[in-house]
């Protein structure tokens, strides 16, 4: 699976982006996708994911409420719907594959349970 995330930018505090990460490669309906992100200086943590057929979703708390993660299985893609950013969101964001059968919730807590990341895409969202 190859992975290749988009739609990243320069924004106020505020405003909307919409990311989206385009797969090919196996099967886009076999799998989960998640959207994770890395500030400067600190560790990769996760955003959200959404189960193979887009039914399921989980997302981290701070984000929970201004974040949407959806899903085109016509169309390969997935994407990450944000809203109100804030400054604290500043990072670059990435998408992977989940290829495990237990639940999202529990495969947030495990960056290692995600495979075949994408090359992250750059959101900077200025006060």
């Amino acid at each position: 699976v190859q992975l290749q995330a988009s739609g990243g930018g320069l924004v106020q505090a505020g405003a909307s982006l919409r990311l989206s990460c385009a797969a090919s490669g196996r099967a886009f309906s076999t799998y989960g996708m998640g959207w994770f992100r890395q500030a400067p200086g600190k560790a990769r943590e996760f955003v959200a994911a959404i189960n193979y057929s887009g039914v399921s979703t989980y997302y981290s708390d701070p984000v929970k409420g201004r974040f949407t993660i959806s899903r085109d299985n016509a169309e390969n893609m997935v994407y990450l719907q944000m809203n109100s950013l804030k400054p604290e969101d500043t990072a670059v964001y990435y998408c992977a594959a989940y290829y495990g059968l237990g639940s999202l919730e529990v495969a947030s807590t495990r960056t290692t349970a995600f495979g075949s990341w994408g090359q992250g895409t750059q959101v900077t969202v200025s006060s």
